[in-house]
């Protein structure tokens, strides 16, 4: 699940994506809610519109937010007063540290590789990537399907040149750190980081500021 204001361009609103869209989306508007729901009749997210009636908008930030328990159930309890009957709640982090466990050529690029990550949990999911610096045993940062990265970009399953690829291996300007350099490369840390483990910007953006960490 992302959640996500954008206060300038749709003021007082509460995006919610719970899944990428598929075909033609259809809505379904209930008081101050809008269901939407794909070709298939899947839900993909609702908008909250005045949602300053429900939580305090005011202090949320631009850009993806995190919801309290609170503020999770005044939403579920607007859903069922107003007769959806879809209850959100917490997905795993989508944004998490990742070992590459292999890295081969794309079949079809001179540029792009292949590579199998391990995310946590004994799951591992295949990444196509195009850093110039991507190589085997690296720990690195993964923004998995059902990302919200920090310019808009939502991360879902896709394909490059064939390939499948499940997510999205990160550079640090991607990820909207102050101390990124403004080059191509993925962010490379230090090899103590817990694989799976939630991706802590200000963290990071110490270890950059310190040159502890390799672009």
């Amino acid at each position: 699940m992302i959640t996500s204001i954008n206060k300038r361009s749709y003021p007082n609103t509460l995006i919610v994506i719970l899944a990428q869209d598929q075909g033609k989306s259809s809505y379904i508007e209930k008081n101050d809610i809008t269901q939407v729901t794909d070709e298939q009749g899947n839900v993909t997210g609702y908008n909250f519109f005045n949602v300053d009636q429900l939580i305090d908008y005011d202090k949320l930030p631009d850009g993806q937010v995190e919801l309290t328990d609170e503020e999770l159930t005044k939403l579920n309890e607007k859903l069922s007063q107003v007769g959806f009957d879809t209850q959100l709640g917490y997905g795993e982090p989508t944004l998490v540290y990742g070992y590459v466990k292999t890295c081969d050529p794309h079949p079809d690029s001179d540029h792009l590789h292949v590579t199998t990550v391990e995310v946590g949990n004994d799951r591992e999911v295949q990444i196509v990537c195009g850093a110039p610096n991507i190589a085997q045993g690296q720990k690195i940062v993964v923004a998995l399907p059902g990302t919200l990265m920090p310019n808009g970009q939502q991360i879902w399953p896709g394909a490059l040149r064939g390939v499948d690829s499940f997510g999205m291996i990160c550079a640090a300007r991607e990820l909207g750190l102050p101390h990124a350099e403004q080059k191509r490369g993925i962010m490379v840390v230090p090899d103590d980081f817990t694989v799976g483990a939630a991706f802590e910007a200000q963290k990071c953006d110490e270890l950059l500021a310190n040159g502890k960490i390799q672009l």
